[in-house]
C-alpha cells in the first residue's frame, strides 16, 4: 500500500458521496456498523456475470493457477462469465478506490488482509456473514476476513509472519529443540554466533520498511500495542520489547540495514540460522539457493514465549475475497465460497501457487499435510496470528513507518526505547486525530 494513502487522500479518492463513514475525528475505526451492507446479506439478482479483480492474475507465479480454477468453476456453473481485471500489488488498492469513487466497483476481488477495513469503510462491501455461516474455515482464517463484527471478506490463505530456522546450521550449533522461551531463543543465537564463518544468528528487521516486525515482540512482551482504541507503543511491555531487541542488535546477534529481501538472500547463501517471513517467502528463498537441499532443512517456528504456557504472537499474513454489494454480488459470493472451501479449489490453489487453505479439511488434506513445511508453518504459526493493530485505520502504513523510523533511532543510539516509542506514540496517534 502507498505510503501516500493518508486519511486525507482517501476522503479524497473515496469522495463525498460513496457512503463513507466517519466516526469522530477518524475514518471508520475498524469500519463502524453503518459501512457494510446492512441487511445481512446478498439476494440472488440472476445475475451470473461478474468480475473477479485481484492481483494474482498479474503475477507469473498465480497467474496460470488462477486461470485454471477460474475455468473449472465457469464449466461447472453454466451460464456465469467471470471477467479478470488485475493490477500490480503495488498499486491495487489505490486503484480499487478509484473505481469506489467512479462507481465501477462490482463483483469478487482479491484483497490483503491488512486493506480490508479501508475497503469496509467505503459502505460498498457486502455482509457476507450467511455464505461463511457453517462453512468449515479455522477460527483464525474467519477471523481476519471480519471487520466491526461483520464478515465481510472470505478467506482464501491464511498464515503469518513467522520464525524460519535452518536446522542444519541449528544442529551444528548444538541447538537440538526449538526455543521456545526467548531465554532458550538467546542462548541459540548466541550458540550460532559462536560457530563463526560470518553466519548472522537471527537476520531479523532492522531496516525501516519492515521493522513492523517488532509489533510481534512487543506482544510477546506483554504490550497490547493498542487498548481500548489508544496507541500505547510506549508502556512497559512495547519498551521491554525494544530493549531487548537493541540488545540482540548491539551483541551483533542481528544485524544492521536488513530487510526481507536481504534476510532472504542470507538464508538462502547459509549465512542465516534465524529469519522472519510468510509461508510464501520459502520459494524465493530455495529458488535463488546453490544448496539443492536447502528446503529440507527450512524450519518453521512458533514464535518463543516470556514464560512456558504463554500463547506464541505473530502478525497475521493472508488473502481474503471481498465482494461488492452490487448487480451480480450474489453470484461473486457463491464463487468466493467455492473457491476458498471447496477442496478440490482449494487443493489445486496450493499445489500450485503454494498458499494455504484456510478451512479444516483443506489443511487436512494429504497434500498439505504431506508437505512438511506448509503442515509444520499452519500448526506452529498460522494457528497463532492476529491481524495487526492498525489495520483498522487506512493511514496505517503511515503508522507503522512511524513506529519503525523510533525503532531503527534507538537501535543506532540515538534515542533510549523509552524516548523513542513515546515520540512513536505521539505522532501515531496524531494521524488518527
Amino acid at each position: 500500500m502507498s505510503d501516500q494513502l493518508s486519511r486525507r487522500n482517501l476522503l479524497k479518492l473515496l469522495g463525498a458521496g460513496v457512503g463513507l463513514a466517519v466516526a469522530g475525528p477518524t475514518l471508520a475505526a475498524c469500519a463502524p456498523s453503518g459501512s457494510t451492507e446492512s441487511s445481512g446479506g446478498l439476494s440472488d439478482d440472476g445475475v451470473k456475470q461478474f468480475p473477479f479483480t485481484t492481483w494474482a492474475a498479474n503475477e507469473a507465479v498465480t497467474k496460470e493457477p488462477l486461470a485454471a480454477l477460474i475455468s473449472r468453476y465457469t464449466g461447472a456453473n453454466g451460464g456465469t462469465t467471470i471477467q479478470t481485471p488485475s493490477y500490480p500489488y503495488n498499486d491495487y488498492l489505490n486503484q480499487l478506490l478509484l473505481q469506489v469513487q467512479g462507481g465501477q466497483l462490482k463483483g469478487a476481488m482479491q484483497l490483503d488482509v491488512a486493506w480490508l477495513a479501508t475497503l469496509a469503510a467505503t459502505g460498498k462491501l457486502a455482509d457476507l456473514g450467511s455464505v461463511a455461516a457453517g462453512q468449515d474455515y479455522t477460527d483464525a482464517a474467519l477471523a481476519l476476513g471480519r471487520v466491526d463484527g461483520k464478515q465481510v471478506g472470505l478467506p482464501w490463505t491464511q498464515a503469518g509472519i513467522g520464525l524460519i530456522g535452518n536446522q542444519e546450521i541449528l544442529t551444528r550449533a548444538g541447538v537440538s529443540a526449538p526455543p521456545r522461551t526467548v531465554e532458550e531463543f538467546e542462548a541459540a543465537l548466541r550458540a550460532v554466533k559462536g560457530l563463526g564463518g560470518g553466519i548472522v544468528p537471527y537476520a531479523a528487521m532492522t531496516k525501516v520498511d519492515q521493522l513492523k516486525d517488532i509489533i510481534a515482540w512487543m506482544w510477546t512482551f506483554g504490550s497490547p500495542v493498542v487498548d481500548s482504541g489508544r496507541i500505547v507503543v510506549d508502556d512497559e511491555g512495547s519498551v521491554a520489547a525494544l530493549t531487548w531487541y537493541k540488545k540482540l542488535y548491539d551483541e551483533k546477534l542481528i544485524a544492521a540495514d536488513v530487510n526481507r529481501v536481504d534476510a532472504r538472500a542470507l538464508m538462502s547463501q547459509g549465512k542465516a540460522a534465524f529469519y522472519e517471513d510468510a509461508i510464501s517467502g520459502r520459494a524465493a528463498v530455495t529458488k535463488s539457493s546453490t544448496d539443492s537441499a536447502l528446503g529440507d532443512k527450512l524450519r518453521p517456528l512458533a514464535r518463543p514465549v516470556r514464560a512456558a504456557g504463554d500463547k506464541p504472537r505473530h502478525l497475521a499474513w493472508g488473502h481474503v475475497i471481498a465482494v461488492v454489494n452490487a448487480e451480480g454480488g450474489a453470484a461473486a459470493a457463491q464463487f468466493a465460497k467455492t473457491l476458498t472451501t471447496d477442496p478440490a479449489y482449494s487443493t489445486e490453489w496450493f499445489a500450485k501457487a503454494g498458499l494455504p487453505p484456510t478451512t479444516r479439511a483443506g489443511l487436512a488434506a494429504s497434500d498439505v499435510q504431506q508437505n512438511a513445511f506448509a503442515a509444520a508453518f499452519s500448526r506452529e504459526i498460522a494457528a497463532n496470528s492476529s491481524a495487526g493493530p492498525f489495520w483498522i485505520h487506512p493511514q496505517f502504513s503511515q503508522m507503522e513507518k512511524v513506529l519503525a523510523e523510533k525503532v531503527q533511532a534507538a537501535l543506532i543510539g540515538r534515542s533510549s526505547p523509552k524516548e523513542a516509542l513515546t515520540e512513536a506514540r505521539e505522532q501515531m496517534s496524531a494521524l488518527i486525530k
